[in-house]
This record gives C-alpha cells, structure tokens and sequence, in this order.
C-alpha cells in the first residue's frame, strides 16, 4: 500500500512529496516551443543529460505534437521516432525515470515492453481527445483501450483533463480514476491539462482553483511550460515566456503540485528548492 504521493517504478517507491521537474524531450519536428524538439540521436543524448545534468529526474518523450493545427503522425511514425528516442535515452541515462507521452494504446504497449519506459502520460483523458481542441471520442461508452493497456503493462498512468472547468474537472476525474482503480491501476497522477479545451480564462480560474484538486488525493503534474496562456497574456513568443512559465510554476508548486512538467529544468529545480526552503 502506498501512499498519495508515492508511486512504484519498476520496483521502487518515488516520493513525490518532495516535488520533482520532467524534463520534456520532443522526438519531433513541430512542436510548439523549437527549443524543445530533437531529432537525430546526437541532439536526443545531448537534451537528455541536459536534463539529469540541470537536476531532472523524469524525461517525458514524445514523439506526436499536440500543439493546435499539428500534423497527424501515423501510429507506426511516432512508434518509429520513439524507438529511437528511448535506444539514446535508456543508453545516455539508464537510471532515469522516463515517461511516455502517447494517448495511443499499442505506443505505450511497444514502450514499456521493448524499452522499459516507466510511466504513460497520456493527455487524451483516456481517448477524448489528444490534439488540442480536437475531438477523437466525444461519447464514452466502454472503458478507455489505453485504461485497458495501461492496467495490463502495471506502470503508473498521468491521466490528464480536457475539461474547460474545475466542477467537470472533478466529476469526470472521479469517475475515471475509479475505473482505473478496478481495472488494478495502482498508480495515477493527475494532469488538470492547462490548454487543453479551455480558453485564456478557463486556464486562469482553475490555476486560481488549483488546490481543490487535493480532494483527489492523487499527486498532481503541472505543465504550464512556454504556454499560450502565458504568451497571450503578456503578448510575448515562446522564446520570451520563461519568466512568465517560472512564476507560475512557483504559484502551482505553492498550490500542491508534485511534478513540473518543463522545457527549461534548471530554471523549474531553482523554483522547487525555493519554494520548498519557503515552507
């Protein structure tokens, strides 16, 4: 039995009561920040020992933009960009917790069994929808195939919201996590999905509301990093939006967050000592 924020990877426990920075490695040539996206094996090994090296202990690789108006990616190109991400990375830095950011059920399969990724962040909320603001299943009617495949590969699974409002946030997070929790899904950790289905204002009234999601008792990832949120605010590119990113990292740190989902780790590990010093 563990507890809320504790979960088991490949047989060890990982407090995240002490909160940790996810490094993001983008196996692709589109997403939204440049900085972010590496795609031949010397820039794949170089972004991840930046990570470790600047005090990350997750790397999240994706290899499938989610970002508004992002290109589809075939199920057999993300895989393939994948492969070759995880041979460098599991080679570079075999002790890393490496997370998986797919919402594609047979992806997440060849991760875990062929390379041994240890966490499914899948920011679909379970196959509603997995590019910004685009649709894949507007009716659920039986249980998720990735809820299905995450149970069967027994690794911790993010489930993050798509939902516009903390209320439907809540609701459908409940429901979700207790199907999750029959199907044998130990551990979960909980994305409010900051850009996903919610406009400028949306974003900022759930931030606002951030500590309600206690009440899921579930540790929970933020990932706000060079956001829109943040560049339509202040009226700025994503080149320019550390600053705003580091602030409000602070502030989710401040309101109960236990992972910070980043492009720029150092900045992100400095907030977290301070904060943690702080309190």
């Amino acid at each position: 039995m563990t507890n809320s924020k504790t979960i088991n990877v490949r047989g060890q426990l990982i407090d995240l009561s002490k909160p940790q920075v996810m490094g993001i490695l983008n196996a692709t040539p589109d997403s939204f920040y440049e900085g972010s996206r590496v795609q031949t094996e010397y820039d794949i090994a170089e972004r991840a020992n930046k990570i470790i090296a600047e005090g990350g202990t997750m790397i999240d690789i994706g290899a499938f933009s989610t970002r508004p108006g992002a290109a589809e990616v075939s199920e057999k190109e993300e895989m393939e960009r994948l492969r070759m991400a995880l041979k460098v990375v599991r080679h570079e830095q075999p002790k890393a917790v490496v997370s998986i950011d797919t919402f594609r059920p047979d992806v997440a399969r060849m991760c875990v069994e062929e390379y041994g990724a240890d966490i499914i962040n899948d920011v679909s909320e379970g196959g509603i929808t997995g590019i910004a603001n685009v649709a894949l299943q507007q009716v659920r009617g039986d249980v998720p195939e990735i809820f299905k495949m995450v149970a069967k590969l027994n690794v911790p699974y993010i489930l993050m919201s798509v939902q516009s409002n903390i209320q439907t946030m809540l609701k459908n997070a409940a429901e979700e996590v207790l199907m999750l929790r029959s199907l044998g899904v130990k551990d979960i950790i909980f994305d409010p999905g900051f850009g996903f289905g919610k406009t400028l204002d949306d974003n900022y009234k759930i931030m606002s509301q951030l500590e309600k999601l206690q009440v899921l008792d579930l540790p929970l990832l933020i990932g706000l990093s060079r956001k829109s949120m943040i560049t339509r605010l202040l009226g700025i590119d994503t080149l320019h939006a550390l600053n705003g990113t580091t602030v409000l990292n602070t502030i989710a740190l401040m309101r109960g967050a236990s992972i910070l989902r980043v492009h720029d780790v150092r900045e992100a590990v400095e907030a977290t000592a301070l904060v943690v010093h702080s309190s």
